[in-house]
């Protein structure tokens, strides 16, 4: 597939206009070849997956989080691992390209992903949050049978529940990763828990005094990007050669 046309199509599903202001995207590292027919797909390029992108050598390796998150320049002088693996990605002749708060929002993105494996219905994007997503379950569950739940459908072994709210959840809203401050904004649209990841303790101090239902998921559940990648990718040009590359573990419960 020329490399126009794939990225042109990538656009339309995952424009730039919708990335936050503070985001990085795009090309990343190295140089995108003309024709583009296997691609790579990681939540992170890092340098757990550089020895199979020099194995099966793609085209293009498509990253959800930014390969640099800032300028090349500041990141490589404060991060030498970075810098290391930069200097390997030119050296064999890959090239990086993420797409971040674009895909995040996008249609069908990652909390369009979220939203499907939670088999939530009459999903809706909230305006105020254009990440967020909010739906129904098909059937009224207990919080803590819902957390349960939650945590088994987006593949983590564990979470962590403020259930201060009511006690019946009907309606769920979402966003993948970091997104643990729109939970006033899900509480104030009425949904019945909010679901989002690396809420501080302050914040878990005003769910609990707001009297409201948060589920902290690891960040980690955003690896369902590289299973919704791949389908966009198949649904623009079904001939592709799709590596995927789910390497991410979460870190022990002691």
């Amino acid at each position: 597939m020329k490399q126009r046309s794939l990225l042109r199509a990538l656009a339309c599903y995952y424009p730039k206009s919708i990335r936050e202001e503070f985001d990085f995207g795009g090309l990343m590292a190295g140089r995108i070849p003309d024709n583009i027919q296997k691609v790579l797909i990681c939540l992170d390029f890092d340098d757990e997956v550089l020895p199979l992108a020099i194995k099966t050598h793609p085209d293009i390796i498509i990253t959800h989080h930014p390969f640099f998150f800032g300028t090349p320049v500041h990141v490589m002088k404060e991060d030498p691992i970075k810098k290391k693996l930069y200097e390997n990605v030119l050296k064999n002749s890959l090239c990086v390209y993420s797409l971040h708060t674009n895909f995040d929002a996008g249609h069908p993105g990652m909390n369009d992903a979220l939203a499907e494996a939670l088999e939530l219905t009459d999903v809706v994007e909230v305006k105020e949050s254009p990440m967020m997503r909010g739906g129904r379950l098909k059937e009224p569950m207990e919080v803590h049978e819902f957390a349960k739940y939650a945590k088994e459908k987006l593949n983590v072994d564990y979470g962590l529940l403020i259930a201060c709210g009511k006690q019946t959840i009907e309606t769920v809203a979402l966003i993948g990763g970091g997104g643990w401050h729109d939970n006033k904004l899900a509480q104030e649209k009425g949904f019945d828990i909010y679901i989002s990841g690396d809420i501080p303790h302050h914040g878990r101090r005003d769910v609990v005094l707001r009297h409201y239902n948060y589920l902290d998921l690891p960040h980690e559940i955003e690896n369902i990007f590289v299973d919704r990648m791949k389908r966009t990718l198949l649904e623009i040009d079904p001939s592709l050669e799709i590596v995927e590359c789910v390497h991410e573990k979460l870190p022990e419960v002691i």
